[in-house]
Formats: C-alpha cells, structure tokens, sequence
C-alpha cells in the first residue's frame, strides 16, 4: 500500500509538469520515511554511489561525437553515401533517410539527437520528393528509433549499469536486432511509398558517383568504425571508444576548417545539458530500486504476474505491453532504472537469458519515442518543421505496428539476441 501511494504521488507531481527526477527524488524518500527500508542517512552516499560509474563517462561522449559530427558537416557526407547507396533504388531518398539515421546511431546513441541531425538535413528534399511533410517526419522520427537501438547506445550503458553487465557485451548483442529494426523501417516505407507512389523521381545508380562519395565520407565513416571495430575487436572500452571517437571527430573537424576553438563551448554546452538530465535521474533511481528490493517489491511482482499465467508465451506479452505503456509517459532512461530491476526476475522465472531480457526491453521501450503522449522524437520533428504531432503520430502508426511486430519476434526467438556472442 505504501508503494502504491509513493507511485501514486510520483505520477500525480509528473501530471503538475514537475520534472521527472524531482518527482521521483520526493517519491523516494516518501518512501524511505514511511516503510524504514534504507535509513535517510544513506541518502547522499547512495546517491553518489549510483552515478559514480566509469561506464556512464561514455554518455557526454558519444552525445558530444554526434554533436561534432553535425557541427564539422561529417554527418552530411554520411547521408550523401547513404544516398549514393540506395538512391536509385525505389523509395531510394527514404531508405538513404533511415539509413542516414542508422549511420548516426552508431555515433550518437541518442534517439533525439538522430532525429534533430537528420531531420534538419533531409526534411526539405523528402518533401521535394513527394512525402507528405506529416509523413517524411514520422519516416525520420520512426528511423531515429535506432538511436537506443544500435550501438553504441546510451540505453545499454544505463541497463548494463542496472543489472551489472558489460556494455559491451549488451553491444554485440543488440547488433542483428538494431539492423533488424533498420531494415522494418525501411520495408515499411517501401510498401507505403508502392501504395501511395510518395517519391516521383528516381536516378540511375553511378558506380563512380558512390566511389566519390565513398571518398568524401571515409572520415565520417571511420567514426564508426573506429567507435564498434574498438568495443567488438577488444580494443576500446565502450568509455575509451567514446573518447578516441571525440578526438578523432574533432581533428578531422580542425583540419578540414569546419570545426573551430570558439566552437568549443557550444559542443561542450550541449554535451553537459544531455547528461545534467540523465545522471540525476540514474543517481535517485537507482536509490528507489534498491529501496523496492528491500521492500520485496520485484518477488511480489513475480508473484502477482505468474498468478495470471505460468504460461513463458503470456509473460513476455505481459511484459512487452508495460514496456510499450511505460514508453508512452516516460523517458527510456527512467523507464530502464526503475522497470529492469523489478521485471528481470520475472523474465528469470520463465528462464529468458539476461542479454536476451536487455535486447527485449531497449526494443519495446524504443517505440516511447513514436508513441504519444511522450514521443520525444514527434516532439523533435513538429519543433523542426511546426506539423502538428498528432498528424505526425498518425503517420506513423505503420512505423509503430512494425516495431511491435520486431519487438514480439525478439522477445521469442532469443537467437537473435545471442547468436552474435556464440
């Protein structure tokens, strides 16, 4: 009952606009007071002990990669080889779009910043194109789902913090399910573009066109390159890549003339205001789920779930549909801190493997970003452009029923999440 009314508290202050680490730091210790289940003493240490992680340095990084790889026009020339690549195809400037948005998905591992980079490049031509703006918006918003989803991606660093498993590890496991997310995105658009006959230009594809792009993007494609071949070959902590990416994306930067030292500040700015919003929301959750576990909450829960079904088939739907409702009124970040602590055990009790649990839920919960009310990336693209983001939510509702597909496929064939660690 005591939980209830803390929950019920920290949802009414989220319905008053009061920021959600706020409301979750005065739910929590509502909580300690009323049940004694950690002393308020402890309150500081924990809250430091929760974000003294070396593994969270790699947040600012990889935000602050992408923030130089927009700034130093690197990310264009990854969208002009994505283009080169798929654009004489049909529906080829919105498969490059998605593909531009998976390209910077291993850079930024932020689902908002794909979506304001690629957005900001791409938006013009798709509506030149033939795409309806509604439409193209909820391509771009649907494609930055990669985001969490491909490595490296700030979502697995903050659920490898939570359960205690390496990042990079979780890394190389989500590997085939955020290529495989890419590609329902891009099939989804090629079947709405054939119904609706969106783009109404096509060019021949030109071997020596995508030579030339392929030079004027190897800088920008060995940010990648540099940032996965380091974690999956061993070389790199998924922090060290973070860093070595940063100074590489920089250099190339100052040497080509496009990135400045008074652009410093700036960089620095958008990189510091990313993480001032995650690591106070990690540091009082992580406080919270360990006052839950104290409390019993997480066996409770599994004892509730397996009292509707026993059924492995009935609990991982369970679960997919608090992760999609979760989605939809939360961020990831919170969602992650708060939920893998008490729906892994349940996960345990059908015997889903720990990686295949991570995949499972980073998938379902990625879908937030399209779903309202919360739908971060709808609110990117209407700042963009101004469209109204119910008429984007609405385009994107064949982009939502994908992923869903996705997501129920990776929750029961667990291969897709460990095949590439055998």
């Amino acid at each position: 009952m005591l939980v209830g009314l803390c929950l019920f508290l920290i949802l009414l202050l989220l319905f008053l606009a009061v920021p959600f680490w706020v409301a979750l730091g005065l739910g929590t210790i509502t909580l300690l007071l009323s049940t004694g289940a950690l002393p308020l003493s402890l309150l500081g240490e924990a809250l430091f002990q929760g974000v003294d992680s070396f593994a969270l340095i790699a947040i600012p990084l990889f935000v602050l990669t992408g923030d130089v790889m927009v700034r130093s026009g690197l990310a264009y020339k990854l969208l002009d080889f994505a283009e080169a690549t798929t654009g004489s195809l049909r529906s080829g400037f919105g498969t490059s779009t998605v593909l531009g948005c998976g390209f910077f998905a291993c850079i930024s591992g932020s689902d908002a910043a794909d979506a304001a980079a690629i957005g900001r490049i791409t938006m013009g031509r798709l509506v030149e194109l033939g795409y309806p703006k509604p439409y193209a918006c909820a391509l771009v918003a649907s494609g930055a789902c990669t985001g969490i989803l491909i490595p490296p991606s700030i979502a697995y660093i903050v659920i490898g913090l939570v359960l205690g498993i390496s990042s990079s590890t979780l890394f190389i496991a989500a590997a085939i399910p955020g290529v495989i997310v890419l590609l329902g995105v891009v099939l989804t658009n090629v079947l709405l573009n054939r119904v609706h006959g969106y783009e109404n230009s096509r060019r021949a594809f030109s071997l020596s066109r995508w030579f030339r792009a392929l030079n004027e993007a190897k800088w920008a494609l060995a940010v990648p390159f540099i940032i996965l071949g380091g974690i999956y070959s061993g070389v790199f902590t998924p922090t060290e890549s973070a860093a070595v990416a940063v100074a590489a994306a920089l250099l190339v930067g100052m040497v080509q003339g496009t990135i400045r030292l008074k652009d410093f500040p700036a960089m620095l700015e958008t990189s510091a205001r990313v993480n001032g919003v995650i690591l106070p929301i990690i540091g009082i959750a992580m406080l919270f789920a360990q006052a839950l576990t104290v409390l019993d909450v997480p066996q409770d829960l599994v004892h509730a779930l397996t009292s509707i079904t026993t059924n492995p088939s009935g609990l991982i739907l369970i679960m997919l549909a608090i992760f999609i409702i979760a989605g939809m009124f939360m961020e990831t970040t919170p969602n992650i801190v708060i939920l893998a602590p008490l729906l892994y055990p349940v996960a345990k009790e059908i015997g889903m493997n720990q990686i295949h649990f991570c995949v499972f839920m980073i998938t379902s919960l990625g879908l937030g970003f399209i779903t309202p009310p919360m739908g971060l990336n709808l609110f990117v693209m209407s700042g963009l452009t101004g469209t109204p983001i119910m008429a984007i939510a609405r385009r994107a509702i064949p982009f939502v029923v994908a992923m869903i597909s996705i997501s129920v496929l990776i929750g029961f064939v667990p291969e897709l999440s460990l095949w590439a660690l055998r």
